[in-house]
């Protein structure tokens, strides 16, 4: 083993690899050489740390350097000055990490972390993933070790069911006595897959748990192969992730290779491998039925239920099938025990829960809390609040399938049942966050475009009711609604949720159900007034300039894209309503804040 007196720690998940991350290790590398430190500092590419709005991101051990935003031309100074001559480079730390005597905070001291309780993410930002040796370091394989050697298949259940480990994966479904369920179905053959397809627009948990620590995922399908007396495990991946595969390939070669795959495992007589099975990035594949008939190597398309996959699943056999957070709670779970994991969250809801955090906030990024934390903090004292001082307005919690919740529910926890019971949903954990400046009608147009657009089209509620719900949208959001288009609405909307197949077409009317029992008011606004409220509909918009608030200085006209302003110099300038195309450029570039909407 090479010991190294520092590491340097590289976010390589694929948000600061987008921004550069790679070449950044490549330059460190050469200018560690330069100064003959890379027999001293070592350079490792881990994964997500969580703060995706401050990429690339670096981590300087054992002082915890935080240095944020860093950029190539800021490599050689770190390595000089810190590496080389111990001297911390301040103006690249994330401020937050600086203390009010100039010290330099723990990471856990931040307000981003200090709520965080990681378990799913435990390892993510702490090891390299293509390294099994760093995640056996870190007690991995422990716990399917303790389970081949010491505990019974119903032992093993017993213990999950203890826990009360709900599926992460949208259903929140009692995973224990999901794993029961298959492990009481007769079959010559059972199998064990894993949902990692995540097709919610912003979200992206179960990738970042690929990326940083794809063993885990592993561990826990290994755990439940065993658990339910199946041999052969399917992770369905979307080819979009091409980082989140190509590590979850190589641990997977490295599982086989320190026998933690293949046959006779522990010299138990316990045989389990890995399969990867690509998707193409269907949004109907992350429900269950659809999955399976993909891996099955057909369109993905859902199959009606009863029976459920733990009866008849993947080529008619009894299978098990979870999401990636839920797989990776299961290691830690039986090594710390149920009691342990019972004891995080709330009474029906327990352990942590990951959540994609985006929209309009501050800090973009991933976050993993305990069950119960309520929205408040999450937003304000997690996510730093709204940019640029503006109000919160709503939250749309499970993409597509979920709902908005608006302001005056902001302190609600975030738990399974408090979320359904205001309209929500916990979904696979997309959190996005919208300010004063948002249209709720425009919002819900937008996640139902989504499913529309999603829709595999086998059944008329969801291929065609959708469709309509969408036309309804188009005409209010175009000035063109009627009074009784707010009803029709409603009407289809729960028809859709009772008839259509599967959980697709179920949720889809989701965002407009939610968005019509809290801001109800905005859709009057607009059928009723031509008016959208946010000033984002752009059929419903004029941008005027106040006479009084201008002075002529022609910026607005300089700026003008289509020449939609006129006017002289020091005089009233005015805009020409047929060629304006709503940009809003003008709105930007006036000094004196006298172009607005309207």
């Amino acid at each position: 083993m090479e010991f190294y007196r520092s590491h340097v720690l590289v976010c390589g998940g694929t948000g600061c690899t987008s921004s550069g991350a790679n070449k950044i290790v490549k330059v460190f590398e050469e200018e560690l050489l330069k100064h003959g430190l890379n027999k001293e500092v070592q350079v490792v590419k881990t994964g997500c740390f969580g703060l995706c709005a401050l990429g690339p991101i670096i981590i300087v051990y054992p002082e915890g350097s935080f240095y944020s935003l860093v950029q190539l031309e800021d490599v050689p100074e770190i390595v000089e000055e810190h590496l080389l001559k111990g001297r911390i480079v301040k103006r690249l730390l994330y401020a937050e990490t600086i203390a009010e005597d100039n010290t330099i905070r723990s990471l856990n001291e931040v307000d981003f972390y200090k709520k965080q309780l990681r378990i799913v993410l435990r390892n993510c930002g702490v090891i390299d993933p293509e390294n099994i040796d760093e995640y056996i370091a870190l007690d991995g394989y422990k716990a399917l070790g303790k389970v081949l050697t010491e505990m019974t298949r119903e032992e093993v259940i017993d213990e999950i069911k203890r826990s009360g480990l709900r599926g992460r994966g949208g259903g929140g479904f009692p995973t224990g006595l999901k794993w029961q369920f298959t492990y009481n179905s007769q079959g010559d053959q059972k199998y064990v897959a894993c949902n990692a397809d995540e097709g919610d627009p912003g979200a992206f948990m179960d990738r970042s748990v690929l990326e940083g620590d794809p063993h885990a995922l592993i561990e826990a399908m290994a755990i439940g192969g065993y658990a339910v007396g199946a041999n052969k495990g399917f992770v369905y991946v979307r080819a979009e992730y091409p980082i989140a595969v190509k590590r979850l390939e190589i641990a997977i070669d490295q599982a086989r290779e320190y026998g933690l795959l293949g046959e006779n495992i522990f010299e138990t007589g316990f045989d389990f491998d890995i399969e990867i099975r690509l998707g193409a990035g269907a949004f109907v594949c992350g429900e269950e039925t659809a999955l399976i008939t993909s891996i099955e190597g057909n369109r993905g398309e859902p199959r009606p239920r009863p029976p459920f996959p733990a009866v008849k699943g993947l080529f008619g056999k009894p299978t098990v099938l979870n999401n990636v957070e839920t797989y990776a709670s299961i290691p830690q779970i039986i090594l710390n025990g149920a009691d342990w994991f019972a004891s995080i969250g709330t009474e029906k809801s327990k352990g942590t829960k990951v959540f994609a955090v985006g929209g309009k906030i501050n800090n973009t990024g991933l976050v993993e809390v305990p069950m119960g934390t309520t929205l408040r903090e999450v937003i304000y004292e997690i996510g730093g609040g709204i940019p640029d001082g503006k109000k919160f307005k709503a939250a749309q919690t499970g993409g597509p399938s979920g709902g908005c919740i608006p302001n005056e529910l902001i302190d609600t926890p975030i738990d399974f049942d408090s979320l359904t019971a205001i309209g929500s949903m916990m979904g696979s954990g997309g959190l996005i966050v919208m300010d004063e400046d948002n249209c709720m009608v425009d919002i819900a147009k937008f996640f139902l475009e989504f499913t529309v657009e999603e829709s595999c089209g086998k059944c008329p509620p969801c291929r065609i009711g959708t469709k309509r719900m969408l036309e309804i949208l188009d005409r209010i959001t175009e000035g063109k609604g009627e009074a009784k288009d707010i009803q029709k609405l409603e009407s289809l909307a729960e028809t859709i949720k009772s008839a259509a197949l599967c959980g697709l077409g179920q949720t889809a009317p989701n965002p407009v159900l939610s968005t019509l029992r809290y801001f109800r008011h905005e859709y009057e606004a607009h059928v009723n007034e031509k008016r959208c409220p946010a000033g984002t509909c752009k059929s419903l918009l004029q941008i005027v300039i106040d006479e009084v608030g201008c002075r002529g200085c022609t910026l607005c006209t300089k700026h003008c894209p289509v020449n939609a302003i006129s006017g002289e110099r020091k005089q009233m300038h005015i805009i020409d309503q047929e060629k304006c195309i709503k940009c809003g450029v003008c709105i930007d570039k006036c000094p004196f804040k006298a172009i607005v909407k309207r």
